[in-house]
């Protein structure tokens, strides 16, 4: 069971049987990334498998290696971890293709085999059955042959699964039955930076796999936690790195998924190295923030390498500051993923800026508040011609807009615009959010 009260059902086998593609089908989105080349799948990655109103969490889980080293011996291993909290096993195997590999996971299977449903993938037609005698004789109480990429058997499978868990030792899901929350937070930067040692300080426990070889995470990792009685959604993504460094086809969709996270969340935490500072890269990524209208902390982690003092947390966000300056209204705050200093400082943070990303002005208390504006600091003239502001409105939240109706739309002052701007920001509670403010004209009726 998950800490969400789900039972669990993990997809595991060796590198390559198609692990990713029948998880893909199962969740019915393109959640995992799925590649010819063996070992892509690393961390786990989790999902929601929904079926005849009932919900398991659906895990893929890294190719197991048996005897391996490096990056597949991490992977392995935490893959074989999972068998223990699992509640039911799908073991993947592939039809013809009995290996070293598949017989030791099999072996590692044997203390689990009650909850163990075998499918034999790859049975693209019926005339591939007859291969399947071999797969009966090694004694796991179900077989089923499928396509996990032509969704040949597949309901069939989905039915042995939900079969085997027995729901009633699970608590109910809401009335909705869908996962809630209550913010969303991905967590980017380029590699390196400590973004899956943040994920894990988050989750209290080794979720996500943490090396120093750039492009470790590859898929998104999803998680949540509670914090101050709100639910936080988590996103791990892949470090991005600049185009011309990313030269491998899995590295391109990991990091194209990690750019697409930021329009699923509310916040995203921008990690930073605090000994390297700024990288260009980190500039894009603030671009495509600013560009989505999200929140954004700015979090200069590694702080724990730093002498700590004031004055160097000052000169740190002081250059910052010069150097994003898309980002002047974003906060700063130094932390230490490895140790979980300041983390819950983040969270707070975290909590106030969702406040105001989802945050909604009403029209008559905007134009009073506008109307003082405009007498404290009236536009500029055009010539012989004024400017002028006619009314308000806030159009939407996530991202934040706002419609000015003027009386000429063009030439109209940028630097006015950006007064107002300034003026929503510190009077009406904006302060950490980037804001849009369209300029529209409108005459006099």
């Amino acid at each position: 069971m998950d800490a969400a009260g789900l039972p669990v059902v993990i997809i595991v086998g060796r590198p390559n049987v198609g692990k990713s593609t029948l998880f893909n089908r199962f969740v019915r989105k393109r959640q995992a990334i799925t590649d010819p080349t063996p070992g892509v799948t690393r961390d786990q990655v989790s999902g929601s498998w929904e079926r005849d109103g009932k919900t398991v969490l659906l895990t893929d889980t890294g190719g197991i290696r048996p005897g391996s080293g490096g990056m597949d011996a991490i992977v392995s291993r935490k893959s074989l971890a999972s068998f223990d909290g699992a509640d039911c096993i799908i073991l993947l195997l592939e039809i013809g293709e009995m290996t070293g590999e598949d017989q030791e996971v099999i072996q590692s299977l044997r203390p689990h085999a009650a909850k163990v449903i075998l499918a034999v993938n790859k049975v693209d037609t019926e005339l591939r059955e007859d291969g399947l005698g071999d797969y009966w004789g090694l004694g796991f109480p179900e077989v089923i042959s499928v396509s996990s990429a032509h969704g040949r058997n597949c309901d069939e499978l989905a039915d042995a699964v939900f079969r085997k868990i027995d729901f009633s030792l699970f608590p109910l899901p809401d009335a909705t039955g869908a996962s809630t929350h209550d913010i969303t937070v991905a967590i980017l930067g380029k590699p390196n930076t400590g973004k899956s040692t943040l994920m894990n300080r988050l989750l209290g426990e080794d979720r996500a796999i943490v090396s120093e070889i750039p492009g470790t995470t590859r898929d998104i990792l999803e998680s949540r936690i509670d914090f101050k009685g709100k639910t936080f959604r988590l996103l791990d993504t892949a470090g991005i790195r600049r185009k011309s460094k990313v030269n491998e086809d899995v590295e391109y969709y990991s990091v194209n998924r990690a750019i697409a996270s930021i329009e699923d969340a509310d916040v995203v935490f921008l990690l930073i190295d605090a000994s390297e500072g700024l990288a260009d890269q980190d500039k894009k990524i603030a671009a495509q923030i600013v560009k989505k209208g999200r929140g954004v902390i700015l979090v200069l982690n590694k702080w724990d390498k730093m002498d700590g003092s004031r004055k160097s947390f000052k000169a740190a966000e002081d250059r910052l500051r010069f150097q994003f300056p898309v980002l002047e209204f974003a906060p700063v705050i130094p932390v230490s993923a490895l140790s979980g200093w300041n983390i819950e400082s983040l969270l707070s943070r975290s909590l106030e800026i969702n406040i105001q990303i989802h945050k909604r002005v009403e029209t008559g208390i905007l134009n009073r508040a506008l109307e003082a504006w405009i007498r404290d600091n009236p536009p500029p003239r055009d010539g012989r011609r004024q400017f002028k502001v006619r009314f308000m409105t806030q159009v939407r939240t996530r991202p934040v807009r706002f419609v000015l109706f003027v009386n000429r739309r063009d030439g109209f002052p940028p630097a006015y615009v950006g007064y107002i701007k300034n003026r929503l920001r510190h009077d009406l509670g904006f302060r950490d959010i980037p804001i849009e403010i369209e300029v529209r004209a409108k005459d006099r009726d």
